[in-house]
């Protein structure tokens, strides 16, 4: 070998030795950060009620740097920021970024906000519980919707923000009083959002009440994976673990019956595009602009946790798993979206820009014998539990 070729050979060899302990000290120090990143919970000031009182912005963050923000009033979800298939992080959920525009019903369509006494729609605005008639709000036509005019998603809760090695938490806790919005009893709520460190965001409801009354408590988050403002979802892949629905009139209230998804647009059972059949010729889909239903979860036992559903993002790989307790879930595309909406950023909210996937008891429950009860009855414990796992594919 000359001299020169050896000489080159020993730089190359050095040049070697270098990346590869460069490369070793990157990992150790990729893997020590990771390590001294922490579960944590920050909390900032978001605003003031009419009233005077003060309202807080809580933000959870996981040691992978994903955060999840949520305000105390109303317990609204505001932003969900998750990795897409490149690392790149970015907001998941449509919302506001001051509280000025949550107060205000037509800049706030129930973004992200805790939803009770009673989600959903209550037809008529009435239901009759041990042979006593009461009367709701009618905040939909005549019929009640989600909790009424201040339901919960308007009430400032109690906030107590929580660390674990593995988690970051938020529990929120509020009284309704007897015959708040004309639901009877006292109802004691306690709602507690925790981020993991396996980016899952899991809603613990609980509740009791001293009077016989109905609860069916869920979340009102609206979801765009290829980040929030970008566009339609209706190229999003859906699967609902559902073979059944629940028909609605033309009031959106079911009718009570239990229909089979096989044969209709309303087959989620495989992964299919939203907007593969939105439009068709349908009269569900006539009656609700697009897909607002109420699915019958496949479940082995009442109250097992089990796969309700589950969203891919083709452009960014995200994906997204519902896990619940429930017996239900509300899938809804937006439909009454319009583009007068702009929310954070600037970002304008279309029709159909988001989607919803809301676990709960049936619709109209309290008047429909046949589906699962909603009664809760002193010395009970209303219980229920949802997780959304964040990943990519």
């Amino acid at each position: 070998m000359k001299k020169g070729n050896f000489h080159k050979s020993q730089v190359w060899l050095m040049a070697g030795m270098l990346f590869f302990v460069g490369a070793c000290n990157w990992q150790i120090w990729r893997l020590e950060r990771k390590e001294c990143a922490q579960m944590n919970v920050q909390k900032e000031p978001f605003g003031t009620l009419p009233d005077g009182r003060s309202v807080e912005l809580y933000t959870l963050t996981n040691s992978s740097g994903v955060t999840a923000k949520i305000t105390n009033y109303g317990g609204h979800v505001v932003s969900l920021v998750v990795p897409d298939g490149k690392g790149a992080m970015e907001d998941v959920l449509l919302g506001h970024d001051k509280l000025e525009k949550y107060l205000d019903r037509t800049t706030n369509p129930y973004f992200g906000c805790i939803v009770g006494r009673y989600g959903n729609r209550i037809g008529k605005a009435r239901f009759t519980l041990d042979g006593k008639e009461y009367v709701l709000a009618a905040n939909d036509g005549v019929n009640h919707l989600h909790g009424g005019v201040n339901g919960f998603d308007r009430q400032l809760w109690k906030a107590k923000p929580f660390t674990t090695k593995d988690t970051a938490g938020l529990e929120l806790s509020y009284v309704s009083k007897d015959m708040e919005e004309g639901y009877p009893g006292k109802l004691k709520v306690t709602v507690i959002y925790t981020l993991t460190d396996d980016n899952q965001l899991r809603i613990d409801y609980r509740a009791v009440t001293d009077k016989p009354t109905v609860c069916n408590l869920t979340n009102h988050m609206y979801f765009n994976l290829a980040g929030q403002g970008k566009g339609d979802i209706l190229g999003h892949e859906l699967m609902l673990n559902a073979s059944s629905f629940t028909p609605v009139d033309e009031g959106l209230i079911p009718t009570g019956e239990i229909r089979p998804v096989k044969g209709t647009p309303m087959d989620f059972t495989v992964p299919t595009a939203i907007g593969a059949r939105i439009n068709a010729d349908y009269d569900q889909l006539k009656y609700a602009k697009g897909y607002d239903h109420n699915w019958v979860l496949n479940k082995k036992k009442g109250h097992e946790m089990s796969l309700a559903a589950s969203v891919y993002e083709p452009s960014t790989r995200r994906l997204m798993e519902v896990w619940t307790t429930e017996p239900g879930i509300q899938f809804y595309t937006g439909n009454f979206l319009d583009g007068t909406i702009i929310g954070k950023g600037g970002k304008v909210y279309g029709q159909r820009s988001a989607f919803c996937l809301e676990t709960q008891h049936f619709p109209d429950s309290p008047n429909k014998p046949n589906f699962p009860s909603v009664v809760l009855r002193p010395g009970e414990v209303y219980q229920t539990t949802t997780i959304y796992k964040l990943s990519v594919r």
